[in-house]
């Protein structure tokens, strides 16, 4: 599945795709739900197989439509008890934020999620400290609903 906007395509991961996968993930902005950090290029290898292997079609490469450089990812899990609920998670590249890519990857994302999956809601998880993440889920029209007084980091046991 490809999901093609102005600047951008999401795609399945590819082998090939390990050095940019490093280069985002070996020190991963806000990782506080899911432990994606990447100590060395031969583990980039290990999870780009991990992705190409899964079975989850939500899971997406966020690539430059110019260079098919690829500045982060895209993906969402699904509620097992509530089929059509989903929750997206995105990373992207440092020195692609702040350009619109994560705006214009997440609409295509969403937008995909209640087309083709039959999407009734989608929910997002953000630390508050993630400036970032809150400004683009208002940006999406999405709302806070609640506020977690604590939280396990799975960095720092």
């Amino acid at each position: 599945m490809y999901i093609e906007t102005k600047n951008l395509i999401l795609r399945p991961f590819r082998p090939n795709d390990y050095l940019d996968l490093y280069e985002y993930l070996h020190e991963p902005g806000s990782p506080c739900f899911i432990d994606m950090k990447l100590n060395t290029l031969e583990d980039a290898k290990k999870e780009i197989q991990k992705r190409i292997d899964s079975k989850e079609k939500n899971y997406f490469a966020i690539t430059l439509k110019c260079n098919n450089k690829v500045i982060g990812e895209i993906f969402a899990g699904n509620e097992i008890y509530l089929k059509d609920t989903y929750s997206p998670c995105w990373m992207i590249n440092k020195v692609y934020q702040n350009k619109g890519y994560a705006y214009e990857a997440a609409v295509a994302f969403f937008k995909y999620l209640f087309t083709n999956l039959k999407a009734r809601r989608i929910y997002v998880y953000v630390q508050d400290y993630n400036l970032s993440s809150l400004k683009l889920c208002k940006k999406l029209g999405m709302r806070k609903e609640g506020l977690f007084k604590e939280y396990v980091s799975f960095l720092n046991n």
